[in-house]
């Protein structure tokens, strides 16, 4: 089997946050001459059609609808388990009779695990946030495994496991850091990465298409631009953006773009001030390469994105390992952490004041964003993927 021309199956899990970082990737693959197939939940099945990937339908049981996660772990970690359960069938009904030459999967997608080495075929996991490091299943697992229900859900993961056709039957190891991960996040924003086998884990840095980039026009008038977006996920915070636009509106030579998600009304947000402009949805990046500072809720995709465009930020974390994100930015001197709680205008004022009279920090920005794109991003990511092809 000679690279060009394998059949390289990507499987998936339909959270955006998780399906956009890979999508360069993907198109760069199909370009290249292999035939991609994609199999993940139809509701993100035009993200996937602009690569140029066959989308396998594959219904999943996340609530990526109504983002109504639980706050529990443990009942989180069931989600998961039974979207693998659910997915199984459908993964089997696609590929048993036309199995592909390499598996890459989401991390929320283990059923593609159990797939692969049913088959015995070649495995790559592609991760959108950080990985685990030497120790951190007994700093971070362990005490997990001591939390009500956790016994419950190890005996229904280990009873799968006895059924599914996986090689690999230890919940543990089945649940655990793969043998190979491609992480595309900077390194620098992996926690313990001193701590991380370089032999199983390649930090590529986040992967963007190399054509052309979406455009922003920057007003010729604004002398500094500063973009406040919350990601694609909770982002129903209109109290938030109403703070926000009260701390940065009419702020002298500001021009500030507001991205508020796709379940705000524009009118719970109040009057919109002159220098303001409101979207439900923006170019991020394309902002980000004029930006002068960015608000962001520290998902790991635009703590990236943010990193690799060289702008201070402002830390609002909203849920999960946003909040280690955050911590994150501020450990590397970039960011300042202003929890939702705490997020008054004046407080926002003080962050963006904060971040602007540090001369040290613009160095230390500058030094990060020479950093994340030695890291290779999407040519780096399928070199290395058409090396396991070989």
């Amino acid at each position: 089997m000679t690279p060009s021309g394998a059949h390289i199956a990507m499987i998936g899990v339909p959270i955006v946050s998780h399906v956009l970082p890979s999508l360069a990737i993907i198109r760069e693959l199909v370009s290249r001459g292999h035939r991609v197939t994609y199999a993940n939940d139809p509701v993100v099945g035009d993200l996937i059609a602009g690569t140029g990937a066959e989308l396998v339908p594959c219904p999943s049981i996340l609530p990526v609808a109504d983002n109504s996660w639980p706050d529990e772990p443990i009942a989180a970690m069931d989600l998961f388990l039974g979207n693998a359960i659910a997915a199984l069938p459908h993964l089997r009904a696609a590929y048993d009779s036309d199995p592909a030459d390499l598996y890459l999967y989401d991390i929320g997608a283990y059923a593609a695990r159990a797939l692969a080495e049913r088959q015995d075929r070649v495995l790559l996991q592609l991760s959108p946030t950080f990985v685990a490091w030497r120790g951190y299943d007994q700093e971070v697992a362990a005490p997990i495994r001591l939390l009500p229900g956790a016994a419950e859900h190890r005996a229904r993961f280990a009873h799968w496991l006895a059924e599914c056709g996986a090689t690999t039957t230890d919940v543990d190891a089945f649940s655990g850091p793969p043998a190979r991960t491609l992480a595309m996040i900077p390194r620098a924003m992996q926690p313990q990465a001193d701590r991380v086998d370089p032999d199983a884990v390649t930090f590529v840095g986040p992967c963007f298409a190399t054509g052309e980039a979406p455009h922003w026009d920057r007003p010729a008038e604004a002398e500094r631009v500063l973009l406040i977006s919350l990601g694609s996920a909770y982002t129903h915070r209109p109290e938030f953006y109403r703070s926000c636009l009260a701390a940065f509106g009419e702020l002298p030579g500001w021009h500030v773009v507001l991205q508020i998600g796709k379940s705000t009304d524009p009118a719970e947000v109040g009057a919109i001030p002159a220098n303001v402009e409101v979207h439900s949805w923006v170019p991020q990046r394309a902002i980000l390469a004029q930006a002068d500072a960015f608000v962001t809720h520290a998902g790991m995709g635009g703590a990236s994105e943010g990193l690799q465009a060289g702008v201070p930020m402002i830390a609002v974390p909203q849920a999960a390992e946003q909040f280690m994100n955050a911590d994150r930015l501020v450990e590397l001197g970039v960011a300042v952490r202003v929890d939702t709680a705490d997020a008054t205008p004046d407080a926002l004022r003080a962050a963006l004041a904060a971040l602007l009279d540090d001369p040290a920090l613009a160095r230390r920005v500058a030094g990060l964003r020479v950093a994340a794109a030695a890291e290779g991003g999407t040519a780096r990511a399928v070199a290395l993927i058409e090396d396991m092809l070989g």
